[in-house]
């Protein structure tokens, strides 16, 4: 009996054991096998992530490599784009220029006006290229004034000529006085008859008529020389021409160029005093002043401005003051007003000492005198002490 329980008590603690057993296998089991699984299910997502990462980052250079080329790209058909655009002006000029030469030659004609010969050759497509066709304004009474510019900045005969195949022209202007063949116009088509350095304009001299004047001047002169530039210049200022070519020639690339000594003066009201303006209402209330604008002892301008003036002559408007009305004519236009105070620097000693420096001065005049004081007198002092030298001219390459 007893042997027998002990049998069935040894039966029951051994199936105990075996649940005991099995239990603590599962719980075994489930704990140190939980890790492995957790690593497996890591290590792949890091794995794929780490692959998603460097897909993306390849993903990423390859986006802003094609980022640089259509960069490169858009670059490369801007400036495809600009010289186009820049070539399309130019052709547009010339169609200008040679517009407002057949209209010159039309309007001769109709008027029974003999063409001269250089506007001959403009018609028939003749034109020498030109660097700059520099205008000296000047009146029936300034002789003296004329014969001193002769004497010191102006070259005379073989050697005019000399310069004219370096590309630089040079005349004074002036139109014809009230009375035709008065003996003002005869005294100057005898001056014309030693010297040809004359431009005549068909135009109505006095001092009132100078912006009317100017417009004559950029209207003739654009249609007799095909040059890059034409400068405007009183006859009572000191020129150094190899300078001024030298300067201008820095920007014969541009188009839409204004350059001269800018400013923006007081708009005169009272009457009777020196500058008036009479249209002042235009320019605001008392007191403003007049937009920014070149002095006009000298100035120049791009062959387009000029082109402009001389196809829109019979609609620009006309102030009292001439380098106003210039600047007038510009606005609205996509212009670069370029101030350079080379062009209007001081008699000596300050135009001396710039020479003296390296700084050698376009032009040199009084500010108080709107010119060089007392100009016939002083005008060869002042080219000796800030004149560039002889050779400098013949040397210089525009």
């Amino acid at each position: 009996m007893n042997g027998k329980s002990k049998g069935v008590v040894s039966t029951k603690w051994t199936l105990m054991l075996c649940i005991l057993s099995f239990c603590a296998g599962l719980f075994f089991t489930n704990r140190f096998w939980s890790l492995p699984e957790a690593q497996d299910t890591i290590t792949p997502t890091r794995i794929e992530d780490d692959k998603a990462k460097l897909a993306g980052g390849c993903h990423s250079n390859s986006l802003q490599i094609n980022k640089n080329r259509d960069l490169k790209e858009m670059l490369g058909n801007a400036s495809k784009m600009n010289y186009a655009i820049h070539t399309l002006d130019k052709t547009i000029l010339s169609l200008e220029i040679e517009l407002a030469t057949a209209r010159a030659k039309r309007e001769s004609i109709l008027d029974e006006v003999p063409l001269s010969d250089d506007l001959k050759a403009a018609a028939t497509g003749g034109k020498h290229k030109y660097l700059m066709v520099v205008g000296i304004n000047t009146a029936f009474n300034s002789r003296k004034r004329r014969d001193s510019i002769r004497a010191t900045w102006m070259p005379q005969g073989d050697k005019r000529k000399k310069l004219e195949e370096k590309g630089i022209i040079i005349r004074f202007v002036i139109g014809h006085s009230a009375t035709s063949g008065g003996i003002l116009n005869k005294a100057i088509e005898a001056e014309e008859r030693k010297h040809e350095d004359f431009l005549r304009l068909d135009h109505n001299e006095g001092y009132l008529e100078l912006s009317g004047k100017t417009k004559s001047y950029f209207a003739t002169a654009v249609n007799m020389w095909d040059a890059e530039f034409y400068v405007k210049v009183d006859d009572d200022i000191h020129v150094n021409i190899a300078t001024l070519g030298t300067t201008l020639a820095r920007h014969r690339s541009k188009l839409g160029v204004y350059i001269g000594c800018m400013k923006s003066g007081p708009v005169i009201v009272q009457k009777g005093v020196r500058y008036h303006e009479p249209e002042y209402w235009k320019f605001g209330t008392f007191g403003n002043k007049y937009f920014r604008h070149a002095t006009g002892q000298l100035y120049a301008i791009s062959r387009d401005l000029a082109t402009y003036i001389s196809i829109n002559q019979h609609v620009l408007h006309k102030y009292a003051n001439e380098d106003v009305s210039l600047g007038a004519w510009f606005i609205g236009l996509n212009v670069e007003h370029i101030d350079d105070r080379k062009l209007c620097c001081g008699t000596p000693p300050d135009c001396e000492w710039k020479a003296q420096a390296g700084n050698i001065c376009v032009a040199s005049f009084d500010w108080s005198c709107s010119g060089i004081c007392r100009s016939v007198e002083r005008m060869k002092e002042v080219h000796n002490r800030c004149g560039e030298g002889e050779n400098v001219l013949w040397n210089s390459g525009f």
